[in-house]
């Protein structure tokens, strides 16, 4: 099902553009936690676990699986998330239930403990967990999978194991330190991007979910260690950060870019504005390792996005990433309308593998999402394309202009490095012998039928 002059002992299966034309096939790490798509949100809720369990059900249906190392992520420890988040909230994740969750929303009611019952419904309000981020079953059990993923990626990194490294249950990238943020309680990338700053001078993060950023570029506003660069729509929108003078502080001023996009960004647009951003931060700050977040929320038809994008035009910022040879962290992120968030991250898996895929889908345990026409690839929306030739001109120079501002390669002070993350791994053969509780049965996702049966 997926094609690649590497699998008849030609020339290597690279996707290289004129950046790179090695020929050379990338070792791809990828880790998937198969209880991942158990985790339930909540009726009604737009984020669903469920489509990392659908787009790895396509991976190894096309056999991307024989062409990669595929490891169960360890689960992140406290001690792990505390590296970046505050030891209350992540004392209060581990802690908190939905049973605790309910005795604090119902504190009102004489039948409860109302001093016990107002001092949860003060850590809810704190930490900014309630409707948007609801307390499910298993929630911390959660974050430690997504984090532990994203960890796990970049220790493989540091340790030379693989070229490019994929965690679908990452990008969660709008937590913050002492609060969750738009369905994100842990950020896992902020993690992972400080344990690669153990081995690596400098690292650039690239986010094309149709959100800004704000969790990753807030924890690395003043440094110049890490460079930031969100693609996403502005104004009057989720979170309504990213401004393009947006562009750090101190020691970080202009490592903080922000590129804001209107409504229908299409695929041709958004390669003429990323590709020539891309090469020009790539030659200014020349990252050590990157980390690309592939929200797939920028995809043409998303329950909550407004962009117009193909997953073959969403892929294209992978294709051009790995053309550079340099170390790459590869994460998942928003995506609301199931089908396509599988498909598109089934798609990524092949572009950093190098090779592509047949459009006809394989038969596979979830089918029936794909239907009527059962292909791999979306056809965009016609909808108008709000993002004028000027107004993207206009930002392209606004950008370079920064860029030009910039110490080349900024050098780092020699200073110890913190000990290494030690995260055991188990062979994918071995995954399905842990037993794990099922925490989802698949009854409740009738209330969207949208990605439940196949459209008319």
């Amino acid at each position: 099902m997926a094609s690649s002059s590497a699998a008849d002992g030609s020339e290597g299966a690279s996707v290289a553009s004129a950046a790179c034309r090695d020929g050379r096939r990338r070792r791809v790490s990828y880790f998937y936690e198969p209880t991942i798509g158990d985790y339930y949100y909540g009726q009604g809720h737009p984020m669903k676990p469920h489509r990392i369990r659908m787009a790895h059900n396509l991976v190894i249906h096309y056999g991307l699986h024989r062409l990669m190392e595929i490891s169960r992520p360890f689960p992140a420890s406290a001690t792990d998330i505390c590296r970046f988040h505050s030891d209350e909230y992540v004392d209060f994740l581990a802690s908190v239930s939905p049973a605790t969750a309910a005795l604090a929303s119902a504190q009102a009611q004489p039948a409860y403990d109302s001093a016990s019952a107002s001092a949860s419904a003060r850590q809810l309000k704190r930490f900014n967990v309630g409707e948007d981020c609801p307390v499910f079953e298993g929630l911390f059990e959660f974050c430690q999978s997504s984090a532990g993923g994203s960890i796990g990626a970049a220790v493989k990194i540091n340790r030379g194991d693989a070229d490019i490294a994929i965690n679908w249950a990452g990008g969660l990238h709008h937590a913050k330190k002492c609060e969750a943020s738009g369905f994100c309680y842990v950020n896992d990338i902020v993690l992972g991007v400080l344990e690669l700053l153990k081995y690596h001078r400098r690292v650039l993060y690239v986010d094309i979910d149709i959100h800004h950023g704000d969790g990753v570029e807030e924890a690395f506003f003043t440094t110049d260690r890490v460079m930031t660069l969100s693609f996403h729509k502005y104004g009057d929108f989720f979170p309504g950060t990213g401004h393009i003078k947006d562009v750090g502080f101190g020691q970080g001023k202009y490592y903080a870019l922000n590129v804001p996009l209107n409504d229908g960004m299409d695929d041709e647009s958004f390669r003429g504005l990323f590709r020539p951003i891309i090469q020009k931060v790539m030659e200014v700050y020349q990252p050590d390792a990157v980390v690309l977040q592939c929200g797939a929320d920028s995809l043409a038809g998303d329950r909550l996005g407004c962009f117009n994008l193909s997953v073959k035009g969403h892929a294209d910022c992978l294709r051009y990433l790995r053309s550079f040879n340099v170390p790459l962290m590869v994460l998942g992120g928003g995506g609301y309308t199931m089908r396509n968030v599988a498909r598109c991250w089934c798609y990524e898996t092949a572009v950093a593998i190098g090779v592509e895929p047949d459009n006809k889908l394989p038969y596979n345990e979830y089918y029936e999402y794909f239907g009527p026409d059962y292909n791999l690839h979306i056809q965009p929306r016609s909808m108008d394309n709000k993002n004028s030739a000027k107004e993207l001109e206009n930002i392209r120079i606004m950008l370079m202009d920064y860029l030009s501002k910039l110490e080349h390669a900024p050098s780092v002070p020699f200073q110890a490095r913190p000990p290494d993350t030690e995260a055991p791994e188990e062979d994918f053969e071995e995954m399905e012998h842990r037993r794990q509780p099922k925490l989802w049965t698949g009854e409740c996702y009738d209330s969207d039928p949208d990605d439940q049966k196949p459209e008319p």
